[in-house]
């Protein structure tokens, strides 16, 4: 089982920079891949980006490539989300979501509850 818990949301100005984190909990945290999705008013849930259990993976959607960083750091059960150059279309609840693998981040197995991210044109 893993629970996970995002922070570092909040309100930015376009061309600002911010940074999500996700806290997991449990012995399997270091074993799985971590993600973000986000979900914008009146539209689906989307994927944003992954990373592997080792970190040496990386997916990211075209639409945040060049602008968002994933890592993590497996020795604190945390991973971390760099945004940078936001625009107010990135404006969303942004989820932290793990799978066994990459190739499964698409079904994620867990869930955080979300954190608002508004970007202000």
């Amino acid at each position: 089982q893993v629970q996970l818990v995002e922070s570092g949301g909040g309100l930015v100005q376009a061309g600002g920079s911010l940074r999500l984190s996700c806290a997991g909990s449990g012995r399997t945290f270091s074993n799985y891949a971590m993600g973000w999705f986000r979900q914008a008013p009146g539209k689906e849930r989307e994927f944003v980006v992954a990373i592997s259990w080792s970190g040496a993976g990386t997916k990211y959607a075209d639409s945040v490539k060049g602008r968002f960083t994933i890592s993590r750091e497996n020795a604190k059960n945390t991973e971390y989300l760099q945004m940078n150059s936001l625009k107010p279309e990135d404006t969303a609840v942004y989820y932290c979501a793990s799978a066994p693998n990459l190739a499964t981040m698409r079904t994620p197995s867990y869930w955080g509850q979300g954190t608002q991210v508004t970007v202000s044109s």
